[in-house]
């Protein structure tokens, strides 16, 4: 089973007015037929007035003499009540560039020193229930810096992760055994093993 499952207890309504981090909000619209609707959904209150995106999910390569590997969390998820296989991610802070909040959010989490190669468009989380969104960040992690020898993350200390790296040739796999030992699989990750899964049988 799992680690770092923390012993779940109760759930039950949020008034609004107890929320921190996110609100619910009705959306009035007319659709392509003239008919006028409402939308319920969800809104993160954490977004700087300066970014665009709330925060950004990081693709670490460790590069070793292997091959690449990726870098994967598990952390405990108390909406599904399950420990969740992830990539590094974090919320961009006030005066921040997306490829700043990646590096340190990585070290924060995972100890590792990495430069940024690529950032994606936006990409929106589950746009019929939130508008969370993000954009993703190509980090490459550097095996022969002393650095990355023995990465100590700087947790905080409601944040409970745990490290672990993958080939990425056997990413499809070890999620399918991950699953199977009781995780719970994010889409971005899901969607990355099925990509790759994808090019392997077209020849890409």
């Amino acid at each position: 089973m799992p680690q770092l499952e923390p012993k779940f207890l109760s759930r039950g309504p949020l008034d609004s007015k107890e929320a921190r981090w996110k609100r619910l909000v009705k959306t009035n619209y007319i659709d392509p037929n003239g008919v006028q609707r409402d939308w319920e959904s969800a809104e993160r209150q954490t977004r700087p007035k300066d970014s665009l995106v709330d925060g950004v999910n990081i693709v670490a390569f460790l590069n070793k003499s292997t091959g690449s590997e990726l870098l994967l969390e598990k952390q405990y998820r108390p909406p599904i009540d399950q420990v969740v296989i992830e990539l590094p991610a974090g919320l961009i802070d006030p005066g921040e560039t997306i490829e700043q909040t990646a590096i340190r959010e990585l070290r924060e989490e995972t100890g590792y020193i990495g430069v940024t190669n690529k950032t994606s468009g936006i990409m929106y989380n589950d746009p019929g229930f939130c508008n969370s969104n993000f954009n993703m960040v190509y980090v490459q992690i550097d095996m022969s810096l002393p650095e990355n020898q023995d990465p100590k993350p700087s947790l905080e200390d409601n944040e409970f992760i745990e490290c672990f790296t993958v080939p990425v040739s056997r990413l499809s796999a070890e999620l399918e055994n991950l699953e199977k030992e009781g995780y719970a699989i994010d889409a971005r990750v899901g969607c990355i093993a099925e990509g790759i899964e994808i090019a392997k049988k077209l020849k890409f």
